[in-house]
């Protein structure tokens, strides 16, 4: 038998649908036996997948890493021996290294890819691997625009592959149960939504930077990928052999800055609590102001959004937070656990016959690989993901025209704003890929 065909029956059997003796019980091997593991490949071996990102896989009994990718050889390095010291402890076979994620794509003994790499390069190498069948675990923000985002669902739709937004924010108990109780209806109806992130984490604004040489270990025209040509400096892309916060996460040409960054994860429990995870907001309209140098991304934002159910939202740059205001209360949760609301029944009253519980008992690399055994949707499929930070395009958008936007989330197209409609797309390079 396959191993693929392994995976699947296993997960047939776990819920009843098989005879016993069509497989080998899980009594000779136990459950993380190879044949019952998912086979990953990493890719992008920056800080993230140096941690949380490869720890959460090596010790999943669900996974095993067959390989890891990267254009710096110094990060690749590292993270193979990161996975074969585990292994080595384990028994198991170690990992390969692979400079260019392209040789991955027609191995017939991988599973799926967990994808952590600068945001300019999420759409297009997320489609690569749908497209040869693999499953996708992609780091938000999903995308740089909202034109491939949309490019990116439709390849999934015609798929079978599994796919989960990268973020943890879904499997915190105070986020869910925020969620839960908006859901359940003990704020009464929802009429408003307060959220904010935090200011940028890696410093003051950053002037131009002198021209520097490549470093021999990067690839550098491998890492601008579908971005435009630049002269590399530094500061522009990560620290040299470094795990510190990079400087491509406040270069517009890679990034949206923090309203994509960490609007990620807290307006993608916006979108959670207020049941709008296929849609967004029918009118937005926003300030906000712009570092200038290398570093040019958004450093101030106030976005007003309002949906078609009249729900408005309020989103900017504070504390890290977000408050569900309703007809009968309010329920806020500040990032990462600071739970509280209007009044304690809120929060303390049991669940009550129909209501929906919205705990998570997984993490989110855990559910990604028991969603492909079990052939069952993530917690936060990609296409949610690209509904999530669509939001947050909409209000850089908003900001950069300085206009109220009238949007139809269902075309995913303003109406009558050519100057809006212009930023919906950015051009890519072609080198690499071609939509």
């Amino acid at each position: 038998m396959k191993r693929r065909d392994f995976i699947e029956k296993s997960a047939l059997l776990a819920a009843g649908s098989l005879i016993a003796p069509t497989i080998v019980p899980s009594s000779v091997f136990g459950k993380s036996a190879p044949s019952n593991r998912i086979t990953v490949a990493c890719i992008g071996c920056g800080r993230q997948m140096k941690a949380p990102n490869i720890p959460q896989l090596l010790e999943s009994p669900h996974a095993q890493i067959l390989a890891v990718c990267d254009v710096d050889k110094w990060r690749l390095e590292n993270a193979q021996q990161q996975v074969n010291q585990h292994y080595g402890t384990n028994g198991r076979k170690g990992c390969e290294i692979y400079t260019d994620y392209r040789k991955l794509l027609n191995r017939k003994d991988l599973d799926a890819v967990v994808l952590s790499l600068p945001d300019h390069w999420h759409v297009p190498m997320a489609i690569d691997f749908i497209r040869a069948g693999k499953h996708v675990s992609l780091e938000k923000p999903v995308s740089t625009c909202i034109a491939h985002g949309r490019r990116l669902v439709d390849v999934i739709r015609k798929s079978k592959v599994i796919t989960r937004n990268d973020s943890e924010f879904r499997t915190m108990n105070e986020m869910s149960k925020a969620v839960e109780v908006v859901r359940n209806g003990r704020i009464g109806k929802l009429q408003k939504i307060y959220v904010a992130v935090p200011p940028e984490l890696n410093g003051d604004p950053l002037p131009p930077q002198p021209i520097m040489p490549v470093p021999p270990e990067l690839d550098y025209d491998f890492w601008l990928g579908p971005a435009w040509d630049a002269p590399y400096t530094e500061k522009r892309v990560h620290g040299v052999k470094k795990y510190d916060r990079p400087g491509w996460m406040r270069v517009s040409d890679y990034c949206n800055g923090m309203i994509s960054n960490w609007g990620a994860h807290l307006i993608g429990i916006v979108q959670w609590g207020h049941d709008t995870e296929y849609t967004g907001p029918v009118e937005i309209e926003g300030a906000g102001d712009f570092d200038k140098g290398l570093w040019n991304t958004m450093n101030r934002f106030d976005v007003h959004y309002k949906f078609a159910d009249g729900v408005e939202v309020f989103f900017k740059i504070e504390r890290p937070y977000i408050r569900f205001e309703g007809s009968a209360g309010w329920v806020e949760i500040e990032y990462p656990n600071k739970l509280s609301a209007s009044s304690e029944e809120i929060l303390s009253t049991p669940l009550g016959s129909g209501e929906k519980s919205f705990k998570q008992n997984l993490n989110d690399k855990e559910d990604f690989l028991l969603a492909i055994k079990e052939k069952r949707p993530s917690i936060e499929p990609l296409e949610t993901a690209h509904r999530t930070i669509s939001i947050c395009q909409l209000g850089l958008i908003a900001v950069k025209t300085g206009a109220k936007l009238h949007w139809n989330p269902t075309t995913e197209t303003f109406d009558g704003d050519n100057a809006a409609s212009a930023m919906l797309d950015i051009p890519i390079r072609e080198k690499y890929f071609k939509f």
